[in-house]
């Protein structure tokens, strides 16, 4: 099971393989109180898109489909976190504040749909 998680909330047993998926460190936490299992910052959205993006919920589809293209380049990446899913349950954090259009729901989206 893929869960989604914001970084700044406390860790739990049940998020299993945590994943940091932001390419910026979150502000004001400090490593040892994340409690992460991975940074996979090579498959956060790129600079470019991340800035593009903004959390606009206006921009919410462009911004699946360009982040599917870069993700669509990073197979080897995205191998580790399928076979993390099929072993157990993986969390995916972000830092955004914005809970229903970020890289995360984005990113869990692509990996249910191409399986």
């Amino acid at each position: 099971m893929i869960r989604i998680k914001r970084v700044y909330e406390k860790a739990e047993k049940g998020d299993g393989f945590r994943v940091l998926i932001d390419r910026l460190w979150p502000r004001g936490l400090r490593k040892d109180e994340a409690k992460i299992d991975l940074w996979a910052k090579e498959i956060a959205p790129s600079d470019a898109l991340r800035k593009w993006f903004a959390h606009d919920p206006g921009k919410w589809a462009a911004f699946r489909k360009r982040y599917a293209r870069e993700l669509g380049g990073k197979p080897e990446q995205l191998a580790v976190l399928r076979a993390r899913a099929k072993g157990g349950d993986v969390t995916l954090l972000y830092g955004a504040k914005e809970e229903r259009f970020n890289n995360a729901v984005a990113l869990r989206e692509y990996l249910q749909a191409k399986g």
